[in-house]
């Protein structure tokens, strides 16, 4: 996948970042103009298995609707990956000239070895406390700036589609991206999608049910 002439330059920073703190340290970098495959450059992609083409998993749930994300940045939150390594990461929004949001930029940190000598280096393990709505799912209200980016992401994962022709299948498949995205966690992010897909919110609640109980027989 190509990587856009704006997200170039942080290609030698993420290089330089990995290259400092070595085979443990991944970085990511994400163009938001393409949610769906939003990965362009990954340096250490062993570390969780991110590949070039994939989607964001974080940036939602523990980044922009995270109480401590502010400057546009959410540093030292920390997940495990699918095989149980713990991660610590830290993610920073990406802006262009015109100060749009257009991508973000990743750094995951395998802390396993290092948590044996916590007790050296508590200040570099303070952790954020974690994001409860996400577990829960219960809405909050996001601030102007990430209103912005969710509302970029919504608008690129609906991209061209042909509303006049739209299937219920097309809407479920887009739901389900967003629902596992985390979008929905954002307050309003119902009725922005029913508008912009031209259905109703309670056609659009309807598909999200059937989408949590299809994730749930699975």
């Amino acid at each position: 996948m190509k990587i856009s002439k704006k997200l170039i330059p942080y290609k030698a920073l993420a290089d330089m970042i990995a290259d400092s703190f070595g085979k443990k340290c991944e970085v990511i970098i994400h163009d938001l103009s393409t949610p769906q495959s939003s990965v362009v450059y990954v340096v250490n992609g062993h570390i969780t298995g991110r590949e070039v083409g994939q989607s964001f998993d974080h940036l939602v749930k523990q980044v922009l609707l995270s109480k401590n994300f502010k400057d546009d940045y959410n540093a030292n939150y920390t997940f495990k990956t699918e095989k149980g390594k713990k991660i610590k990461s830290s993610t920073s929004l990406i802006r262009d000239e015109n100060e749009q949001v257009i991508g973000a930029f990743c750094i995951n940190f395998e802390i396993e070895e290092l948590l044996k000598m916590k007790k050296f280096l508590n200040e570099f393990f303070q952790e954020g406390e974690p994001v409860d709505n996400v577990e829960n799912g219960i809405q909050i209200e996001p601030f102007d700036n990430v209103i912005q980016v969710i509302d970029n992401i919504i608008d690129k994962t609906i991209g061209d589609t042909d509303l006049n022709d739209l299937k219920k299948k097309d809407s479920i498949r887009m739901l389900t991206f967003m629902y596992n995205k985390g979008i929905f966690l954002a307050k309003g992010s119902v009725d922005k999608v029913a508008e912009k897909l031209g259905i109703s919110r309670v056609t659009v609640y309807s598909y999200l049910d059937e989408i949590k109980k299809n994730i749930k027989e699975q």
